[in-house]
Order: structure tokens, then C-alpha cells, then sequence
């Protein structure tokens, strides 16, 4: 028999950690951040201690003490031991969002990694483009390591590629089986507000597991969930774990409904159109060029979203209907000296030159390698573009591009809200604050958002089809809604989080 422990995703939303043992093969289901427990203590400029190693989310209980799963940098530099074999075989992601994937920086890099090309994808932008701290995905960094000089005349510290160890990552395909231990698995695409998001298949010789992940049937493709309804219920799962965000909920908001109201609320409009929404969800992407599209205006992307689309054009992903980078604008942003436009001036020999006149390649100091190869191109614009032919566009402006307001100066705008509402005290703040920016520049804002996950009705329909002997609710905060399922002879059991 299986043993099933749980480390997160117990009594809240995200935070996915869940140990699967049979027998001499332990695997990860997810290793995810809890948003909810790290914001008790941490936020955007009061940040863990790299310098502390482990210690401080042990402290505070945002990581499990399981001996043999840290690197052993982090280990090592606490002064505690390290393993010499991993404790677990293996890792199965099920997606790329944070509450499922962010804790993998702290895994020893000899645990293999199974995900789908699309997360893949995934992480490798994060690593290459975020700022932040605790981001070693598919790389890890090593750190506290000293290396002898090549002169021989002591040390300096292993830095750049001599300090790069590659994880062993496996790249998994749906429905074909592979092998863990004890464990056949097969990776099960499903349909939320990322590409390449999977629920897995598991059995041994004595239990066959359903994990759903995060899953809706409400976005562009929703047969991709059925079917692993369809084949999950074919493979007479004795367990499954499912997740329940919105089990609370009775309804949806779809795409096509965000399309077709943004396309109203644009058609005769004549000014710049600024949206937000996740920049890891190109089901939005999709939905917004098409509103583009259709209202004779083209989409502008950031530099972020740019690099991440290039990616993904390099593949053929025949079900999906993703943008060439050629179809939409990149935006270039002022940065580092802010020598974009003809709005600034740098000195040379003591002349003060307009940035207009300054040569590119004296810009590209001010951008970061991976930015510079979309900052020439033919469809490139900058604040001058959106400023002068506003009604051409509709310009993607997350959280923090809120200061390009400034640059831009919109006269006659409207703002597109198509994010999650507010559901935790600095969500609230963050939410004022572009209030204050939207207000400042009397921008009216129209909220229109369709979630990842799937309702209520939908959740309980999918359990009974399945029909597992035990059912683990997971990724909720209504685990009680679930327990009407044992009426239908399905013994749902409450999970308990494992210290």
C-alpha cells in the first residue's frame, strides 16, 4: 500500500507538497510555495536570508524537515549534514505556478525533475529573466564555495558558469508511461492559466493514484481536461487527490466571455487600451490579440512576455493558437539611463547629447542580455509610439510598468483589469495603489477575469466520474463541500499536514 504524506495544500490554496511512498520509491507530487504562510512573515523587501541557507524556512515552517531532499550547499554551510543518496527518486510538477513549483531552488539537483516541454519552458524564463532570490529551477548555483586562482596565490569564489550544475530534468509526454521505482506513471495534460499544465496518472502493484493538479474545463481546451477525466476513470484510481480552489463557486467566466466584452467595450473606442493580466497566461495573451485583432489595433507585449513567446514559437504546438513574436509590438521601456525617445540627454565631452541622436549601441548597456535581441526590431516601440498613435494599441501594463504611465501621458485611455480580485491584505494594498495610478491619470478601470480552476459543480461531477475508493481534497479551503461525495460510496478523507 501506498503512504501519502501531505506538506502543503492542506486548508489553503497552493503551497503543493505531497510525499508518495511504496515500498523502497518515494516521489514529490509538487513542491510548492504557500503563499498564505510565507506572507505571515515576509514580503516584497523583507525577504528569507540566502546567507542562513535553509534555515530560516525551516525556522518558520515554510519548508518540511525531511532529511535527504536539500542541496548540500545549504546544508553544508549551516553546518549540517548531507546525504549521500536522495531520499526521494523523483519530482512530478504538475505546472509552473509558484505555489506548485518555487521550493524546488532548495532541492538537492541529483533529484530527478519530471515535468512537461511547456513548464519547462517555463522556469527556464524564470531563471533567465527574474532578479529576485531562490530561482535555481532547472539550474543550481552553487554557493559557498571557494576555487583555487589560476595563478595558484589563493582563492576566490566559484562564481558564473563554473559554478552552474545542471538538474536532472525529464522532459514527460502525454500519456506515454514512465517508470519511477515501483511507480508507472503517465502525465495527463489538463487545461488552466499556464501552458503545459498536467495532472499524473500513478500506480503500483497494489494502488493506482489520480493527482489533478490545478484544472479547469472552462478555458480554450477543455477536451484536454476530459479526456484525463475519461482516462483516469479508465484506470480505476483506489485514490485521488483533487484539488477544490473554487468548490465554493457555481459558475465560470470563459475566454470567449472576456473577448467578447472587451471587443464591446473597445470597438468604436479611440484611445490607448492598457490591460493587465498574468504574464504566464497566454490563453489571455491569445484572447487580448485577438481582440486586437478584430478592433484594427495590435497587441504590445514587454520585454518578459516577448522572450517567453519566443520560446514557445520555436515549437509547434498544433492545438494551440499562439502569436509569432511578428504579430504583435514589443514594448522597450526606459531603463538604466533612460536614453529611449528624445525626451533625455547624456554628455559626451562635456556636450549634452539628445538620446535621439546617441547611437544604439551605447543603449544596450542599460538592458540585460536576453532583452537586447527584441530591442531593434522592426515591431519595437516605446512610450513615443503609444503616446502618438494611442488608438493603435492595446498595451499590456502589468503592476510594476505602471511608472511607464509617465512616460506615455494618456490623455484619453480605459484600463482592463483581467486579474484575480483582491483576497489578502497586501492584495488589497497593491490594489489601491493602482487605483491611485489609474485615478492620477483618470483612466476608468473594467475588471474582467476568468479563473484557472474549475467550479464547484464541475469538480464533484469530475470526482464522481472517476469514482475512487478515497478521495483527498487538497488546494481548498472548503474541504467540507467535498463530503456530500459520500453519498455517492466515495470515503472522502480530510488530509493532514505533516509537520
Amino acid at each position: 500500500m501506498v503512504n501519502i504524506d501531505f506538506y502543503g495544500g492542506v486548508n489553503e490554496i497552493g503551497g503543493n507538497k505531497i510525499l508518495i511512498n511504496h515500498n523502497t520509491t518515494s516521489l514529490f507530487l509538487d513542491f510548492g510555495m504557500s503563499f498564505s504562510q510565507s506572507n505571515k512573515y515576509f514580503s516584497e523587501f523583507l525577504q528569507p536570508r540566502k546567507a542562513n541557507g535553509i534555515q530560516d524556512f525551516l525556522e518558520l515552517g515554510l519548508l518540511p524537515q525531511i532529511k535527504g531532499i536539500y542541496r548540500e550547499d545549504y546544508l553544508r554551510h549551516c553546518g549540517l549534514n548531507s546525504q549521500e543518496k536522495p531520499a526521494v527518486e523523483g519530482l512530478l510538477l504538475s505546472h509552473a505556478h509558484m505555489d506548485h513549483s518555487a521550493y524546488i531552488h532548495h532541492l538537492r539537483e541529483d533529484i530527478p525533475l519530471y515535468m512537461t516541454e511547456e513548464s519547462y519552458f517555463i522556469l527556464k524564463v524564470l531563471e533567465d529573466t527574474s532578479a529576485v532570490s531562490f530561482i535555481d529551477m532547472l539550474k543550481l548555483k552553487k554557493n559557498f564555495h571557494f576555487t583555487p586562482k589560476k595563478n595558484g596565490e589563493g582563492y576566490k569564489r566559484l562564481g558564473g558558469k563554473d559554478a552552474m550544475v545542471e538538474r536532472d530534468v525529464h522532459v514527460v509526454k502525454p500519456y506515454e508511461n514512465f517508470q519511477i521505482g515501483d511507480f508507472t506513471i503517465k502525465s495527463a495534460p489538463v487545461d488552466h492559466s499556464l501552458p503545459g499544465a498536467s495532472a499524473y496518472i500513478l500506480e503500483t502493484a497494489d494502488d493506482t493514484i489520480a493527482y489533478t493538479g490545478d484544472l479547469r474545463f472552462h478555458g480554450r481546451r477543455p477536451e484536454i481536461t476530459r479526456k484525463f477525466v475519461r482516462e483516469a476513470k479508465k484506470s480505476n484510481p483506489n485514490i485521488m487527490i483533487s484539488e477544490g480552489t473554487r468548490i465554493d463557486s457555481q459558475s465560470n467566466t470563459t475566454e470567449e466571455d472576456i473577448e467578447n466584452k472587451a471587443k464591446t467595450l473597445i470597438s468604436d473606442f479611440k484611445g490607448l487600451v492598457i490591460v493587465n493580466y498574468p504574464i504566464r497566461d497566454f490563453d489571455r495573451l491569445v484572447t487580448f490579440y485577438k481582440v486586437a485583432k478584430d478592433t484594427g489595433r495590435t497587441l504590445v507585449l514587454n520585454l518578459k512576455q516577448a522572450y517567453m513567446l519566443n520560446l514557445f514559437e520555436n515549437k509547434d504546438y498544433p492545438d494551440k493558437d499562439y502569436p509569432k513574436i511578428d504579430d504583435i509590438a514589443v514594448y522597450k521601456p526606459r531603463k538604466g539611463w533612460g536614453l529611449v525617445g528624445n525626451d533625455s540627454y547624456a554628455c559626451f565631452d562635456g556636450e549634452w547629447i539628445c538620446s535621439s541622436e546617441i547611437d544604439h549601441s551605447y543603449l544596450k548597456s542599460d538592458y540585460k542580455t536576453w532583452e537586447r535581441d527584441f530591442l531593434n526590431l522592426d515591431n519595437t516601440i516605446n512610450y513615443r509610439d503609444l503616446q502618438e498613435e494611442p488608438e493603435k494599441y492595446i498595451f499590456r501594463c502589468d503592476f510594476f510598468e505602471l511608472k511607464e504611465l509617465i512616460d506615455i501621458k494618456p490623455e484619453n485611455g480605459i484600463y482592463i483589469r483581467s486579474v484575480t480580485e483582491p483576497f489578502d491584505d497586501e492584495m488589497e494594498i497593491d490594489y489601491k495603489r493602482v487605483k491611485n495610478w489609474l485615478d492620477h491619470f483618470n483612466l476608468p478601470m473594467h475588471q474582467m477575469h476568468a479563473s484557472g480552476h474549475a467550479s464547484g459543480p464541475e469538480i464533484l461531477d469530475m470526482i464522481r466520474e472517476v469514482s475512487p475508493d478515497v478521495l483527498y481534497p487538497i488546494h481548498t479551503e472548503h474541504k467540507e463541500m467535498f463530503k456530500e461525495l459520500e453519498e455517492d460510496g466515495i470515503n472522502v478523507v480530510y488530509p493532514k499536514l505533516k509537520c
